[in-house]
C-alpha cells in the first residue's frame, strides 16, 4: 500500500490538476461531488491494475497478486466490489483486514470471492505458488 501511495499521490495530484482547469484555476472548494471524483479516480486505479494483471505496482515488489475464485484476473465488477468492501475493512477500525492473521481471506477478499497468492520464484524443490488455483 506504501509503495502504490506514491503512484495514487501523483495520480491525484493529476487529475485535481485537471479539476482546476474546468474550474477557471480557482481553487476547489471540498465538496461532496469532488470528493466522489477522487475516490473514483482512486477506485479506478487499483481496479484497473487488478483487472489487467492482478498486481498493482506495489503488489508486483512484495510478489503477490490478486486472483478471482475461477484463478483468473478479477473482473471489473469484483474489483470494484472488493475496494467497497476495503472500505467498509477500514471503517470497522481495519478489522477486516486483521481477519487474515486468523483465516486465509480478509473480509474483502471473501465478499468479492478473490484472494491473494504468492507468486514468489520457488526455492530450493519448493513448488512454485499456482496463482490459477483457488
Amino acid at each position: 500500500m506504501v509503495y502504490d501511495s506514491l503512484l495514487i499521490l501523483a495520480l491525484l495530484f493529476l487529475a485535481t490538476a485537471v479539476a482546476l482547469v474546468f474550474n477557471q484555476g480557482e481553487a476547489i472548494e471540498s465538496s461532496p461531488a469532488f470528493s466522489l471524483y477522487l475516490l473514483l479516480i482512486l477506485f479506478s486505479f487499483y481496479a484497473w491494475f487488478w483487472h489487467k494483471s492482478g498486481q498493482t505496482l506495489g503488489m508486483r515488489t512484495w510478489k503477490i497478486r490478486i486472483v478471482a475464485e475461477s484463478g483468473g484476473n478479477p473482473a471489473w465488477g469484483a474489483c470494484y466490489l472488493r475496494l467497497c468492501f476495503a472500505l467498509l475493512s477500514i471503517i470497522c477500525f481495519g478489522v477486516g483486514y486483521l481477519w487474515r492473521l486468523f483465516s486465509p481471506y480478509t473480509w474483502h477478499d471473501r465478499l468479492s470471492r478473490t484472494r491473494i497468492v504468492d507468486v514468489s520464484a520457488p526455492t530450493h524443490g519448493e513448488k512454485h505458488a499456482d496463482p490459477g488455483a483457488v
